[in-house]
């Protein structure tokens, strides 16, 4: 019998066959080998049920009273794959089929051992295919190492992470930009009943739209429907961290809210409505107790999920776990050259004495820049980590900007957006996050600022 993935339900598949008695047969024989299967017999219903059921296969019959089977194939292809059906004296044109794109054939009448094979087939070339993209886009993410260090306040983040990973309750997980806040959310995944399903990451910060949230339907060339997945569907029944929410829009944040406590949402053009099962774990750089305060006036989605709440510390929190982190970083084979290195007396004492305003995002960046700069010298020196300039943010969080005369407002400005891109490496999204504004935004004041680093004027 065809396996589903783990962690999925049964396999949705549609039989597009004008032939009543054959269209039942196969769909018992699909309900048989375990899947939800539903039978229809013109392109038109075809094109019905591919916009509101979301198939994840079709069984095409070529010869159909209102389509062509061959010329409806590509458009069927913009939903889902497809295996062809053919009668035994029209193996030439399944073979052309399956050269259009069709992913397999049959020949009617098709055995049940004919059906599962090819289905077998199918269903493990699309799991693998869907599987290499999505750990193709999500392999860069996450690299930070946030659950390291033998502080009390991390301790508690293991502890709190090992509660809640075997509850379902959305949960938020809150902490500076750069604290590692989906790393916690990918091990709190991990650890979870949903770890064989998918872990589905997104930031909200630079736009996030409802379209690409909730999916969408949409009448493209030729009047045919088009299937666009949204996050929610890619999520399946694994888990979805969204980081950043609270700079989602209020009627999006609104609609995110009922989701979570219906686990129902329609796609963007679609009248039909859908049923989410993923786990939500929302990232925001507010505290609990800023949220709690402002209360549902500010942010009503953040509001009502006070009651699982993981904190991630800020580096200098926890100054002491500073220099493992950093040696880790500079263990990590991923970037480091063919040299050793270690970090000489005085390096370890400016790693110490730094305040880490972009936390592990920017420790990583100083590491890995030392890493080069240092080029064939085993050993990094406080001028490879190159952290003067970020002094200018003090441990009391005051910014220290010099000026020879009283300055213009756009001179203050200038002034602040480069000691802001010098803090954090250039990290635009991070440096977004530390003035409060979208990236957009952010995008829109850079233009006209010298990034130069200084020094190099």
């Amino acid at each position: 019998m065809t396996p589903a993935r783990p962690g999925a339900g049964p396999r949705r598949i549609l039989v597009i066959e004008d032939d009543p008695t054959l269209n039942r047969l196969l769909v018992e024989q699909l309900g048989r080998l375990g899947h939800d299967a539903r039978g229809v017999g013109s392109r038109a219903d075809a094109l019905d049920e591919l916009a509101h059921h979301r198939p994840e296969l079709a069984v095409l019959d070529l010869r159909l009273p209102d389509a062509d089977g061959m010329a409806f194939l590509p458009e069927l292809r913009e939903y889902c794959p497809a295996i062809v059906l053919t009668a035994q004296g029209s193996i030439d044109q399944a073979v052309q089929a399956v050269r259009a794109g069709a992913s397999d054939f049959l020949v009617k009448p098709a055995s049940a051992q004919a059906l599962d094979l090819a289905l077998s087939r199918v269903f493990d070339t699309i799991d693998l295919r869907r599987d290499l993209a999505f750990w193709q886009t999500q392999a860069t993410r996450g690299q930070d190492q946030p659950l390291e260090g033998q502080s009390p306040q991390m301790s508690e983040v293991r502890r709190l992470i090992t509660l809640f990973a075997g509850a379902d309750s959305p949960l938020l997980i809150l902490g500076e930009g750069g604290t590692g806040k989906e790393r916690a959310a990918r091990a709190l995944h991990a650890l979870s009943p949903r770890a064989n399903g998918r872990f589905v990451a997104a930031d909200c910060e630079a736009g996030m739209t409802a379209e690409e949230l909730f999916g969408e339907f949409r009448t493209g060339d030729g009047g045919a429907l088009r299937r666009s997945e949204g996050l929610l569907a890619a999520a399946d029944t694994g888990s979805i961290y969204l980081s950043g929410v609270d700079r989602l829009s209020a009627d999006l944040q609104m609609k995110l809210l009922r989701v979570i406590e219906t686990a129902a949402y329609r796609p963007v053009g679609s009248a039909t409505q859908l049923v989410c099962r993923a786990r939500f774990m929302l990232g925001a750089s507010l505290s609990a107790e800023d949220i709690a305060r402002t209360g549902p006036q500010h942010s009503e989605l953040l509001f009502r999920l006070l009651a699982f709440v993981i904190r991630l510390p800020a580096l200098r929190e926890r100054p002491d776990d500073i220099l493992p982190l950093a040696q880790g970083f500079l263990a990590n084979r991923s970037f480091q050259r063919n040299t050793p290195k270690s970090f000489s007396p005085a390096a370890m004492a400016a790693l110490r004495a730094h305040p880490w305003p972009g936390n592990l995002r920017e420790l990583s960046n100083v590491v890995e820049r030392a890493i080069i700069l240092s080029a064939g010298s085993e050993v990094i020196e406080p001028a490879h980590l190159g952290l003067a300039p970020q002094q200018a943010l003090q441990r009391d969080g005051q910014v220290r900007l010099a000026f020879d005369t009283p300055p213009t407002l756009d001179e203050l400005r200038d002034a602040y957006l480069r000691l802001a891109l010098e803090m954090t490496g250039g990290n635009r999204r991070e440096m977004a996050e530390m003035l409060g504004i979208s990236e957009r935004n952010l995008y829109r004041l850079l233009p006209g600022i010298d990034t130069r680093p200084r020094g190099e004027e």
